[in-house]
């Protein structure tokens, strides 16, 4: 996986009257514009002449929750093989032409999607789009990039998960809070799944999950709309259209009775503590409160759990949370977890931080949040979220997710009047629904040499 987190917002937009509320705040308008191809190929255009600077997403609508079963990690090593070449940009030629005009490129894998990424000059757009539908046409499948790309994924896993510790929380709590395979499975791979791919799988992958009506495309920054879609018409219409794959069902009930697992980390020097919550899905009544109330439960040092726990009763040594672990509030399918990781100090053990943390929950549950303790959370949120699109690449971004995963890259301009609207009864409701010791998951991460 190439890069972290990626939000999105904006620049040089229209300033207009946002919904009411207690502080009257304004709203952003991002320009969109859509287009899709009769191939499939989704266009999504936000201008920006504020630089002379372009940001490109380029979203397929596959991730770990779509990989065939018995291949855990292969949507990762996919999206390794896409920078591999083509049989006629060889191996290099995307990264040269790219860096060598002054731009980066990127990618990662998610729970529900790939994104390819750069950020280069405004000039740069048509040679940046050829080069994209070149390899959206095919890849350079040889045994040799293959089996280069298998290392490569299996040393990122050393890295990031195995020689790190507490490297594996993130894929702890799914396996343990999940019960379908594709919520549960290890997104990241198995060694032993990952040897097992051979090229027949990768040119099936290929032909079933990269093809344009499986695809997104957003542009941010200094271009003309009607020039993108011409050129995007130009590199991209050509290429023949498939009936998109169909989308696995994610939804799974409320957990109904508490998972606790106890693990040893050889690498750690002082306890931790992961929970994890099965939250709303996307797009329900619950979820924009969901996405509130972690923020104002976990979002920072001005949090509830930070104030109660790491400065009130110094319990913990740190506090990180969130709405949905491997990415933002708003981009993902199914069901996320609300998942809280944190250190914590030897005066403390696991029942005494839950028994503390049920605390806090009851007090929203029963007793709700203040309007001023409220409104600051929604002012942080937006705040980062209109910071996010500044920049055109996050922009640009947001948005093909947006169309991908929304169905919409309009929304994109709904999601701060979803904060807004929250109330301190949605808070309640959902901390009540939502945040219950039946439906919480807990892995408490001893160090080695600790004796329970």
């Amino acid at each position: 996986m190439h890069i972290k987190t990626l939000t999105a917002f904006l620049v040089g937009t229209a300033l207009v009257a946002g919904p009411p509320s207690s502080t009257s705040r304004p709203a952003w308008q991002v320009p969109v514009e859509v287009k899709t191809l009769s191939n499939g190929l989704t266009v999504v255009v936000s201008e920006d002449h504020a630089l002379p600077t372009l940001g490109i997403s380029m979203v397929y609508r596959v991730g770990m929750r779509l990989e065939p079963k018995g291949r855990t990690g292969f949507a990762h090593l996919f999206e390794h093989m896409m920078f591999e070449g083509t049989p006629v940009a060889r191996k290099g030629v995307f990264d040269r032409v790219i860096q060598g005009g002054g731009g980066m490129t990127n990618g990662s894998t998610r729970y529900d999607f790939t994104n390819y990424i750069e950020s280069a000059p405004a000039s740069a757009l048509e040679p940046i789009l050829w080069l994209e539908a070149d390899r959206l046409k095919a890849l350079d499948f040889s045994p040799q990039n293959l089996k280069n790309q298998q290392e490569v994924v299996k040393e990122e896993i050393r890295v990031n998960v195995k020689n790190q510790p507490y490297g594996s929380f993130w894929l702890d709590l799914p396996a343990a809070a999940y019960s379908k395979w594709e919520n549960s499975h290890d997104g990241y791979g198995s060694f032993e799944d990952l040897d097992r791919a051979d090229l027949k799988d990768v040119q099936t992958f290929h032909s079933t999950y990269y093809t344009p009506s499986n695809a997104v495309l957003g542009i941010a920054g200094d271009v003309k709309a009607a020039e993108v879609f011409a050129m995007a018409e130009k590199y991209f219409g050509g290429i023949p259209g498939k009936a998109k794959p169909a989308l696995p069902d994610l939804k799974e009930p409320l957990n109904t009775s508490e998972v606790r697992l106890v693990k040893t980390d050889a690498l750690a020097r002082v306890p931790a503590l992961a929970v994890g919550w099965k939250m709303p899905a996307r797009g329900t009544q619950d979820h924009a409160p969901a996405a509130v109330l972690a923020e104002l439960l976990a979002g920072g040092d001005a949090s509830r759990v930070y104030l109660g726990l790491v400065k009130g009763k110094e319990l913990l040594l740190n506090a990180n949370g969130g709405l949905n672990a491997l990415g933002g509030p708003w981009d993902f399918d199914g069901q996320p977890l609300f998942f809280l990781f944190s250190l914590y100090k030897p005066n403390a053990d696991a029942d005494k931080i839950l028994t503390a943390l049920d605390e806090i929950i009851a007090s929203i549950a029963t007793q709700g949040v203040t309007a001023a303790e409220l409104d600051r959370t929604k002012t942080k949120m937006l705040s980062d979220y209109y910071s996010e699109l500044e920049i055109p690449l996050s922009r640009a971004d947001a948005l093909a997710k947006m169309q991908a995963l929304w169905g919409r890259a309009a929304q994109i301009n709904d999601i701060p009047k979803l904060i807004e609207g929250v109330t301190p009864e949605d808070l309640k409701r959902v901390a009540a629904t939502y945040l219950t010791k039946p439906n919480r998951t807990v892995i408490d991460y001893h160090i080695a040499s600790a004796k329970k």
